[in-house]
């Protein structure tokens, strides 16, 4: 059984972390991070270290555990080092571009897509690979998803939006009868 919640998450010196109640605030800069874990783990912060406890040994509280915890590792990364995922576009005539807020796409239907850029999170596009960075990893991997969401990759040409490194299991097209 994995004990990810007995590890402690170590920050850095310029991050300043703050525990009101069931409520911990990281701030780094300008940055500013709540993450409210409703009372079910006990929280204690060491100097440059927190730590996390279980109210009891119910399975329920040993998963709000591990999950706080990683919650917790995962601020610490991104407020530090940030997060990035890429996408990648194939296909004839397929194109995305940043115009202002918004990122422009055009991915073979009779009209550009509009999708508007969330605070916080900066997109760039070099050639056919769209780059999403920010702070908060769940937001991150959402946008990414609603992204790919728009012309997800056809198994037969490899066509549409996918992330860099995925593999796409091709299918055979059709034959003629000989």
């Amino acid at each position: 059984m994995s004990r990810i919640g007995k590890n402690p998450v170590e920050f850095s010196s310029d991050i300043n972390v703050k525990v009101d109640g069931p409520v911990i605030t990281f701030t780094k800069g300008k940055n500013s991070v709540d993450l409210d874990t409703k009372g079910n783990v006990g929280i204690a912060v060491e100097g440059n270290t927190l730590t996390f406890s279980s109210n009891s040994d119910a399975r329920e509280d040993r998963a709000f555990w591990g999950t706080y915890r990683a919650l917790a590792a995962n601020i610490v990364t991104g407020l530090t080092t940030g997060y990035t995922k890429s996408l990648e576009i194939n296909g004839v005539g397929y194109r995305a571009a940043v115009k202002g807020n918004v990122l422009n796409l055009q991915l073979g239907f009779s009209h550009d897509i509009d999708f508007p850029i969330p605070a916080g999170v900066e997109i760039t596009v070099d050639k056919n690979v769209i780059t999403v960075k920010g702070i908060d990893k769940q937001q991150i991997g959402q946008i990414c998803a609603e992204i790919r969401a728009f012309r997800p990759p056809e198994p037969y040409k490899g066509k549409g939006v996918k992330y860099v490194g995925e593999v796409i299991v091709r299918k055979a097209g059709k034959t003629s009868k000989k």
